[in-house]
Order: C-alpha cells, then structure tokens, then sequence
C-alpha cells in the first residue's frame, strides 16, 4: 500500500508529537476484529507526545477505501508490550507497514518491542497473580461476613486470574476463551472451576473448598509470580518507600496492588523491611520501607 493513495496526517496533528504512522490491513474480505469495525486497513500514528484532550481517533475515506487512524503514545506501546494488553494493536505496530517515520524512530521503537519478550513473560504473570492476590482476598472476606454471592464472583475471577497464569506458565497467551484453553491442560485450576461452578456441594462449601486450594497456591506459587516485582526491588542497595514502587514506570500497571503484594512478600520473608525517620508531616512514626 502506497503513501501516497491515503491522506495521512502531517507529523504534527493538533497537539501531538508524531514521529511516525504504521499501517495494517486486515486480511481477507470479512473484518471482525473489534478495533477496525469493518474498516479495512488501521493506521496507527505513533506519538512522542500526546495531549489526552486531544482526538485520538478518526475514520476516514481515500477513493474506495475506508480506514481508521489512531493516535498511540509510544510510552503506551512499551507498557501494553509488558503487561500484554492492548494485544491487537501490538500486533498491528509490529506486523504493519511503515508509511514514515522521524528518523528511524518507529524502527527503533519496535526493536525495542522485541528486546522486552525476554521479561514480558514475568511481568504478565506478575499482572494475573495482582489480579489474583486482589480478588482471592475479597473472596475471603465476603466469605467471613457469610456474603457467598459476591464471595462467589471473586473467587471466579481470582481462577480467571489463576488460569492466566497457568497458560502464561507454558508460553501460552491467554485469549479471550480462556477455559477452552486451559481444559485441553487438564490442569489444578480447571478442576477448581469445575468444582466452584459444577458440584452438588452447597455454595457456601464450594467457596470454602476452592479457597483452601487457592491458599496453597499463594504459598507454592508467591515467589515465582512476583519475579518481575523482586527483580526490581533488588535492583538497587537502598530500601523503597512504598510511594517509589507504586510510581515506577515499569510498575505502573498493577499500581493499585502494590501495597497488597509487598506485604504479602513481607509476610512471606521474600522481602524485608526497615523503618526510616519520616518525613515531618508523619509526626513522630517512622517510615516502613522494602528491600531483598
């Protein structure tokens, strides 16, 4: 596909930073997946800076042909490459045409894509065991307070969570069919499902059963599923306050878990803590702070 046929965006659009446009044509005649929405090719403008009250997308017309534009900070390429979101439009960026690039820069980026499969793997299971870790807790405790319902639905997505992992585990990227693929593994977590959706035990005792398992697998399978977590806390001398980990941009897409898992770590003794003068504003308590 030619340049030339399709009216691409200049290299500055509004308020964003274009360094390059990449374009994917979706093959064969029927268009199903959910970002083109029937539209037969996507291009992807690849942004160095973008402002996020900007338009970030647009449908447009060249000739016959109707194809959508979509504007896409580079920093967010790296972090779904690591967190494996946004898997379609990785596809696109890595298997798509280079319409143009700002000296290389669109090049270098998916080189760099690339170089970060080697720690993908762990980061994607350090994301489900998050996920898992959040919603096995809240299992737990609407468990206590005898709320089986709502125990019910997070102990479903907690196995979702564990089933990611499991694929993950073998090299396998989760899809959205998710017990397709883990029943033809003959794995722990699908007989858990099994038992939680279709046993003639009364709720209350799947759950309590299910829970138990899961306990276990917080305990054999802890240390392995934060590698990616470890990695970085070990990665400098000085102990991390809470606030440094919560912030760093590797870990920015299980922010909200970060709390929850190191001090599971801690409890655990994969990670250790020391205490700090605090900051005035803390008064007279000291700073808890991390380190391997």
């Amino acid at each position: 596909m030619k340049q030339s046929v399709f009216s691409i965006p200049d290299r500055e659009t509004g308020n964003h930073q274009v360094i390059g446009a990449v374009g994917y044509r979706q093959q064969g005649s029927s268009f199903n997946g959910p970002l083109l929405h029937d539209f037969e090719l996507i291009v992807l403008m690849i942004c160095d800076r973008m402002d996020p009250d900007s338009v970030q997308i647009e449908h447009c017309i060249s000739g016959s042909i109707r194809y959508q534009i979509k504007y896409i900070a580079q920093q967010d390429l790296l972090q779904w490459s690591i967190s494996g979101e946004s898997r379609e439009l990785i596809r696109y960026f890595l298997h798509g045409e280079i319409f143009w690039e700002e000296h290389g820069k669109v090049t270098e980026l998916r080189s760099r894509m690339i170089a970060l499969e080697a720690d993908m793997w762990d980061h994607r299971k350090l994301k489900e065991f998050s996920g898992f870790l959040r919603t096995y807790v809240q299992a737990k405790q609407y468990a206590r307070e005898h709320d089986y319902m709502d125990a019910y639905y997070n102990m479903l997505q907690s196995l979702k969570h564990y089933a990611r992992i499991e694929l993950i585990s073998r090299g396998i990227i989760p899809e959205n069919s998710i017990w397709e693929q883990i029943r033809e593994l003959n794995t722990e977590v699908y007989k858990l499902f099994d038992e939680l959706t279709d046993s003639k035990e009364s709720l209350e005792q799947r759950i309590e059963l299910v829970l138990i398992a899961c306990d276990f697998f917080v305990t054999s399978r802890m240390k392995e599923c934060c590698q990616a977590l470890l990695h970085i806390i070990g990665s400098r001398k000085e102990p991390w306050r809470i606030q440094e980990l919560t912030e760093h941009p590797e870990l920015k897409y299980i922010r909200e878990d970060i709390p929850l898992l190191i001090r599971k770590l801690v409890y655990r003794s994969f990670v250790r803590q020391t205490s700090a003068r605090a900051e005035e504003r803390l008064g007279e308590g000291r700073e808890i702070r991390y380190w391997l």
